[in-house]
């Protein structure tokens, strides 16, 4: 029998492990992905979900044209508040449902913004861990 549980967890790095490992790359290779992509909002903020009528959408949502994502579709992406709209974080989830994991990328979204996204994909079949850029 599986169990439900939700974790929350925070990595602390130094400035001497920063160096010796790729979490700067990984980064700066997400904000390149997404500056040479073009993004398309398919399911703005207050829309309803196509399959799911009851689910409105807290946020703007679409994904980065002509890209891949671990379910072969484009990578997903929610588009915050923020003016700036860098990578503010990033969703790594599994849904045993569909059988697949897949991540979303978060781009100037706010700490709050950032656990209404997380909250939404740890329901059901999903679960999801949230990587917040410092």
């Amino acid at each position: 029998m599986l169990q439900s549980s939700r974790f929350i967890c925070e990595v602390i790095i130094t400035n001497d492990e920063l160096r010796t490992t790729n979490y700067a790359d990984f980064w700066f290779k997400l904000d390149r992905l997404v500056a040479l992509s073009n993004l398309k909002i398919d399911r703005p903020k207050g829309t309803s979900h196509p399959r799911y009528p009851s689910f409105v959408y807290p946020l703007d949502y679409g994904y980065l044209e002509n890209s891949r994502s671990g379910d072969g579709a484009d990578i997903d992406v929610w588009i915050g508040s923020l003016s700036s709209k860098k990578v503010t974080a990033v969703i790594c989830s599994v849904d045993l449902e569909k059988r697949d994991t897949e991540i979303k990328i978060l781009l100037g979204c706010t700490s709050r913004e950032n656990q209404a996204i997380l909250d939404i994909h740890n329901t059901g079949s999903q679960s999801a861990i949230l990587l917040v850029r410092n």
